[in-house]
């Protein structure tokens, strides 16, 4: 697992599948939160084969770099990006497909807003923008209470450096998030204890809330941007059934901020698209790198 350059003083740690070569795509593979970038090894071995595939774990997860700094500057969008941006330089990759749910599908639309350069095209879960007003609805509310906890020091008091209170912390998410057919299993929630678990950890991840990169803060400043300033990435958003988070209704205003989008349905599944379904984000990826299956 080597580590790239530091951007910002932040290494990342990732993981290649695959390799480098004329005419194999390039993916860039970004996880969520409460993950890391373990989340997308199903996926990743679905396209290992016939792509170069890079998956790294962000800025405060995993085994990447834990810095106590300014949430603001660092950890929001823009440094996640920039760290990603860096890693994509370094490695010597263009035109690559960057493929992120959670946090990584937000990380993913900030590269594509700043970075456009770099990118062929765009396949994410959601969050999306065009939510507005309706996160304050009685359902939204009920479900996005963490986004607040995490702005308390009540938050690390209870969790960070707990191995046991992270495993029961964010094993709640996985279970009640994921669809009806999907049960997280022990070895996933020991793993996620163990990179939640130490001393840092579960503070460092939350540093993405603290900056402003939860989807309620966002909603409630969003602003529709003028047409000729739409992220012009192509951009496919795999959206699930069963995620309490994002219902598919709120999939209904996204051309007012892509030039080209498209709405992929992941039906039977929750907000761990990538773990409960990697067939159909893997194929998702594969129609937008334009490479067939293997047969």
């Amino acid at each position: 697992m080597p580590t790239g350059s530091p951007v910002d003083g932040f290494t990342l740690t990732y993981d290649r599948h695959g390799s480098p070569a004329p005419g194999r795509p390039t993916v860039v593979l970004l996880h969520g939160w409460p993950g890391d970038r373990t989340d997308m090894g199903a996926v990743a071995e679905r396209l290992a084969g016939d792509h170069d595939v890079v998956v790294p774990d962000l800025r405060g997860f995993g085994e990447s770099d834990k810095h106590h700094l300014d949430p603001a500057e660092f950890y929001g969008p823009a440094g996640q990006a920039r760290s990603v941006a860096g890693l994509v330089e370094e490695l010597g990759i263009a035109e690559i497909v960057v493929g992120g749910y959670d946090v990584g599908s937000r990380v993913g639309q900030q590269l594509a807003k700043n970075r456009p350069d770099l990118l062929r095209a765009l396949v994410v879960t959601p969050p999306a923008p065009g939510v507005g007003q309706r996160i304050l609805g009685e359902a939204p509310f009920a479900e996005f209470w963490y986004q607040s906890f995490h702005q308390l020091d009540l938050a690390e008091r209870l969790v960070d450096g707990k191995p046991e209170a992270a495993r029961d912390y964010v094993g709640h998410f996985w279970s009640h998030w994921s669809g009806p057919a999907f049960t997280p299993d022990d070895s996933r929630l020991d793993h996620m204890a163990s990179v939640y678990g130490p001393a840092g950890a579960f503070v460092a991840s939350i540093g993405w809330y603290r900056a402003g990169g939860g989807v309620v803060a966002r909603s409630l400043a969003e602003t529709v941007p003028d047409p000729a300033d739409r992220i012009t990435v192509p951009t496919t958003f795999v959206w699930p059934e069963h995620d309490p988070l994002f219902p598919r209704a709120w999939s209904d205003r996204l051309d007012e901020f892509f030039a080209d989008v498209s709405v992929v349905p992941a039906d039977g599944v929750g907000h761990f698209v990538p773990v409960e379904d990697p067939d159909t984000f893997a194929g998702a990826v594969r129609a937008a790198t334009g490479v067939e299956a293997l047969r």
